[in-house]
C-alpha cells in the first residue's frame, strides 16, 4: 500500500461513553412558553451544543478520528413551524455563531472533516409539497450551521419511491434547483437497504453532479447487479472532494433476522478490501459510537497494516 494512501475514520453524532452531551428541548415543552423565554431557554442550549461540538472534535483529534457528524438537532427546533427562529433572533445569536465558527476553525486546524446526514422527514421527491417545503428549510438550515463549522456534505437518501422509482427521481432532480448554493453545493445521496440501489442513483448522480454516499451494509442487505468492487469505483467517480462512505455490521449476523438492524461495533471482515489504499472517509455506523470506530481503527491496523490518520485531503 502507498504510504500517501490513508481511510479517514468518522465518529456519528454521539458518544457512548465520554461525557460529552448534546441537548435538545421538545414543541411540547418549547411552545407554551412566552416567546422571549422560549428564544432564551434554546439561545442556552445552542451555546451548550456550540461548546459540546468543540469537545467532541478535540475528543477526534486526540484520538486519531478524523470525521465528526453533526446531529441534525444542534441547533434545536430549529426549523419548526411554531417554535423556529433565526439564528439572529436569540439573545446569545452573534456568540452562537462565533462559536460554532471557532469549531470550524479547530476542524481546519486539525485535518478533521465535518458533515451531516438529515433526518429521515427529509425527503426530496414527496410529491407533497408542504413535505418538500419543509426538507428544503431543514437542509438550508444544516447548511447554514456547515458553513460555519467547514462540513462539506449535507447526505439524504433517496427518498420514497412514490408513482415509480423513476418518477420519484425525476422530482428529486427538480427540487435540486430550489436549493440554495451553498446547500446545492454539500448536498449528496446515498443508497439504501430497501429502495435505491447504487444502480438507481448513479444515473441521478452523474446527471446532476452529485456525490454518492456509499453504504457498503445497506448495498449488501439491498442488491443489485453491482459488486462491491464496482459500486466502489462508480462511486469515487463522482465525488468532487475526498469521498465519504460507510460501514456497519448486522446485528446478528447476515445470517440472522433483519440483517438491516446495526451492531454495537464493526465486524472488521465487513470493511471491503477494496478500499484498502484508497483516500476516503468511512463514518463508522455502530451503537458503540467512539469504541467502535476506535476498536475498528485498531483491527484494521493490526489486520490489514492500514494507514490510518485523521488528515486525508
Amino acid at each position: 500500500m502507498k504510504d500517501d494512501s490513508s481511510i479517514r475514520l468518522g465518529l456519528c453524532c454521539i458518544f457512548r461513553d465520554q461525557p460529552i452531551k448534546f441537548r435538545n428541548t421538545t414543541v411540547k415543552a418549547t411552545a407554551p412558553m412566552d416567546r422571549g423565554a422560549a428564544l432564551s431557554k434554546l439561545s442556552g442550549l445552542c451555546i451548550t451544543n456550540a461548546e459540546a461540538l468543540l469537545a467532541a472534535l478535540k475528543f477526534c483529534a486526540e484520538h486519531g478520528i478524523g470525521c465528526f457528524r453533526i446531529n441534525s438537532q444542534i441547533l434545536p427546533l430549529k426549523t419548526h413551524a411554531e417554535c423556529g427562529y433565526d439564528v439572529l433572533e436569540l439573545p446569545d445569536g452573534e456568540e452562537i455563531v462565533r462559536r460554532f465558527r471557532k469549531c470550524g476553525t479547530f476542524a481546519a486546524e486539525h485535518g478533521l472533516r465535518t458533515c451531516f446526514h438529515p433526518d429521515q422527514f427529509v425527503v426530496l421527491n414527496s410529491p407533497r409539497l408542504d413535505v418538500v417545503d419543509r426538507s428544503l428549510a431543514e437542509l438550508e438550515y444544516q447548511a447554514e450551521v456547515a458553513e460555519w463549522v467547514g462540513a462539506d456534505v449535507l447526505n439524504v437518501h433517496g427518498g420514497g419511491a412514490y408513482d415509480g422509482k423513476q418518477a420519484a427521481l425525476d422530482r428529486f432532480a427538480q427540487n435540486l434547483s430550489r436549493l440554495s448554493e451553498r446547500a446545492r453545493s454539500r448536498l449528496t445521496v446515498e443508497n439504501d437497504d430497501t429502495l435505491y440501489t447504487p444502480s438507481d442513483l448513479l444515473p441521478l448522480c452523474q446527471a446532476e453532479g452529485l456525490p454518492l454516499v456509499y453504504d457498503v451494509h445497506h448495498h449488501r442487505c439491498h442488491r443489485d447487479a453491482l459488486t462491491i468492487e464496482e459500486a466502489t469505483q462508480r462511486a469515487l467517480t463522482t465525488w468532487d472532494r475526498t469521498p465519504l462512505f460507510h460501514i456497519s455490521s448486522p446485528l446478528e449476523g447476515w445470517s440472522g433476522p433483519k440483517p438491516q438492524r446495526h451492531h454495537d461495533f464493526i465486524d472488521v471482515r465487513d470493511f471491503p478490501e477494496c478500499w484498502f489504499g484508497l483516500d476516503v472517509t468511512v463514518e463508522v455506523e455502530a451503537k458503540a459510537k467512539e469504541l467502535a470506530v476506535l476498536q475498528l481503527k485498531k483491527e484494521l491496523r493490526e489486520r490489514f497494516d492500514t494507514p490510518l490518520s485523521p488528515r486525508s485531503g
